[in-house]
């Protein structure tokens, strides 16, 4: 089995906790062999934690040169469009971390910088690879709940967030920080084509500039309408999914699916009245029939890696795949130039003063 030789640039939470920890885990394919971080102790805690032989720089650009088969970019949001595009024209394969880019005009231009350079452009959309969407997308695809009406998404909670990630200028705020994920099940959901986006945001509890509250509704003809959140306000979380059919509905947490529906032939026959009695009186009556109900149930106890390891261990599955055998790339920087055109057009409804 081949071993990729790999360099992280960022030790923050997603650098050190998502991909060093995945990476260390699956050492027969991926070899850490250097580190960059802005910050010394970062720097020598990475000697300890991948191996004394890691090679370790403070300067990203100190990387080229290097054969290296792949660059993890886990730095700071607004930073992601700027590396990765140094990184490109420096002959390496990128993965960034979402939010991929503040701008679609970013994302093309990185596009466009890859197929230039020849290079693999990738993107850490991880949530796509959830056991729970996974299977919620093949009930969906079954149309087993028939014509998909509405997708109610949460990804929600209650906190109060004073760090970088509240800042506007960080490329950062709800929508940014975790909204790619929710986006990109969305518009795997939602299908071809740019949706129509609807969006309010608030800064409520937030000590930066940036929103802490994000409602975003896409819709499109012939589309199902998809109301989507992710606010920092509920400290009461009903559902991560909830989808209304025409034949059936579901609802669901990221470790537990139920689903029910009915089978069209088994519905009583009925025809358009007017008006009419309850059986065998003279009051009036309302539209009620007997419907059965066919209910299902799915949870994740078979995640062996978590929910959240899973989903880290099949992205890195495809991508590995991906640049060893040549398989596709599920997640394309195309599909995700969709998704931050949404973010951007959410902003443009929604404009917020900057303050830092």
């Amino acid at each position: 089995m081949k071993q990729l030789k790999v360099a992280i640039i960022g030790q923050g939470r997603s650098g050190y906790s998502i991909h060093g920890s995945f990476l260390i885990d699956n050492a027969d394919r991926f070899k850490v062999v250097a580190i960059v971080d802005l910050i010394e102790k970062r720097r020598l805690l990475a000697k300890k934690r991948y191996g004394e032989d890691v090679i370790t720089f403070e300067n990203y650009k100190d990387l080229f040169g290097m054969e290296l088969d792949l660059v993890i970019n886990s730095t700071y949001s607004h930073l992601h469009y700027s590396i990765t595009k140094d990184l490109l024209t420096h002959g390496f394969n990128v993965l960034t971390e979402k939010p991929f880019c503040g701008t679609a005009d970013e994302v093309q231009d990185l596009i466009d910088t890859a197929k230039k350079h020849k290079r693999m452009l990738a993107v850490f959309q991880n949530s796509r690879f959830g056991a729970y969407f996974m299977k919620i997308k093949e009930i969906i695809d079954s149309k087993v709940l028939g014509d998909i009406i509405q997708v109610s998404i949460n990804f929600s909670g209650f906190e109060r967030r004073w760090d970088w990630q509240t800042l506007q200028s960080y490329n950062a705020g709800n929508l940014y920080n975790t909204g790619p994920h929710p986006l990109d099940q969305a518009l795997q959901i939602f299908g071809e084509g740019m949706p129509k986006v609807k969006a309010f945001m608030r800064r409520v509890n937030t000590f930066g500039d940036a929103e802490d509250y994000a409602k975003v509704i896409l819709y499109g003809e012939n589309k199902p309408l998809i109301d989507l959140e992710v606010t920092s306000c509920q400290g009461y979380k009903p559902y991560v999914y909830n989808i209304q059919g025409s034949k059936g509905a579901l609802t669901a947490t990221m470790t537990q699916i139920n689903w029910k529906y009915f089978k069209t032939e088994e519905l009583p026959e009925q025809k358009l009245l007017i008006s009419f009695d309850k059986e065998g009186s003279d009051d009036p009556a309302y539209c009620k029939e007997p419907i059965k109900w066919y209910e299902e149930q799915w949870n994740g106890e078979n995640e062996v890696y978590g929910t959240f390891g899973g989903m880290a261990k099949r992205y890195y599955d495809m991508l590995y795949n991906h640049m060893i055998n040549g398989d596709e790339l599920t997640v394309t920087p195309e599909q995700v130039k969709i998704q931050i055109a949404v973010i951007e057009e959410a902003h443009r409804q929604n404009p917020m003063s900057k303050k830092f």
